[in-house]
């Protein structure tokens, strides 16, 4: 249970507006500021020095402009905009054409029309330069109309675009089995969110049991699967069970967190193995931070040597 009280914990932290006025103050200062081990910047040139650095590690990656629980249809259109812009900035550029990105950003708490509507608008203009787009998962209360919106612009024909499933969730069996029918690429977490006893496993045992369960059933039965995990012995039973399927190392990725985990993302490629890194970047990193902190401790620890190095 101590997973789930330290998720409680920090995502009550994450609301508090003094809180995130003192960590934007001080957190982003300096290229060694604590924030920064796990955020790659505010800025889009920030992210994108981060990623050219992660590219020549041979790893690669997918950008995240951070923010979520827009509140109106302008910041919805504000929010739009600003990936129309990342995403002719990112292919100016030249690294990897990929990126990830929340519903709520496109105004799904204020109209699902005009969220579906903005979603098009970016798989249009990605589809035109070529990037993949990941639709992030949130919290259980956004995750049938997250996944009704993909299949919506599914249906219409867009194809360079995946979903997150999270396996703490009691669904999430079944959704696999809806995204593997229509042939859908999916990232499987296990979910940083808290959420309550009627919607998901409250021990950390079960997440990882259902976690390892539905990373084998998208290997068989899935398309290109991302299995984002830092879990060292969830990673070596997938390993293990793709190469008694005959399942080649080109036909998933794994996937980690930015700043978490370096070694054993070093490690992987040099095994042979696809590893993407996701980077977040913005000035609304703080709920983000918050996050990472709660789902593990060794983060806390981390955060407390940087800051005490830093005195």
């Amino acid at each position: 249970m101590l997973d789930v009280a330290s998720k409680a914990f920090f995502q009550a932290l994450s609301h508090s507006q003094n809180l995130k006025r003192l960590a934007s103050r001080y957190g982003m200062r300096g290229r060694r500021s604590f924030a920064r081990r796990f955020i790659a910047g505010e800025t889009l040139e920030d992210a994108i020095a981060a990623v050219r650095q992660l590219e020549a590690q041979g790893l690669r990656h997918t950008l995240d402009h951070l923010g979520e629980s827009v509140p109106t249809l302008d910041g919805s259109e504000r929010c739009t905009r600003e990936y129309l812009g990342l995403i002719e900035d990112v292919a100016r550029a030249g690294v990897e054409r990929n990126i990830s990105l929340k519903l709520t950003q496109l105004g799904l708490d204020v109209d699902r029309a005009t969220c579906t509507e903005n979603l098009q608008r970016i798989l249009a203009a990605a589809d035109r330069h070529e990037f993949f787009v990941r639709i992030d998962m949130e919290s259980s209360a956004y995750t049938e109309s997250t996944l009704s919106i993909f299949e919506t612009v599914w249906r219409l024909g867009s194809r360079r675009v995946g979903v997150v499933l999270q396996s703490c969730l009691y669904r999430t069996d079944a959704d696999v089995e809806r995204m593997n029918a229509i042939g859908a690429r999916v990232r499987l977490v296990k979910g940083a969110y808290r959420e309550p006893k009627s919607a998901a496993f409250q021990r950390k045992a079960d997440v990882d049991a259902a976690y390892l369960e539905q990373a084998k059933r998208l290997l068989a039965e899935g398309t290109y699967p991302a299995i984002a995990t830092h879990d060292e012995t969830i990673i070596a039973e997938v390993k293990q069970f793709a190469a008694a399927q005959a399942i080649g190392p080109d036909r998933y990725e794994f996937q980690m967190l930015y700043g978490i985990r370096r070694d054993l993302q070093s490690s992987l490629v040099a095994e042979g193995y696809r590893v993407r890194v996701y980077v977040p970047f913005g000035r609304e990193w703080f709920p983000y931070f918050m996050r990472r902190l709660g789902e593990r401790p060794a983060n806390v620890g981390f955060v407390l040597r940087a800051l005490l190095s830093e005195k």
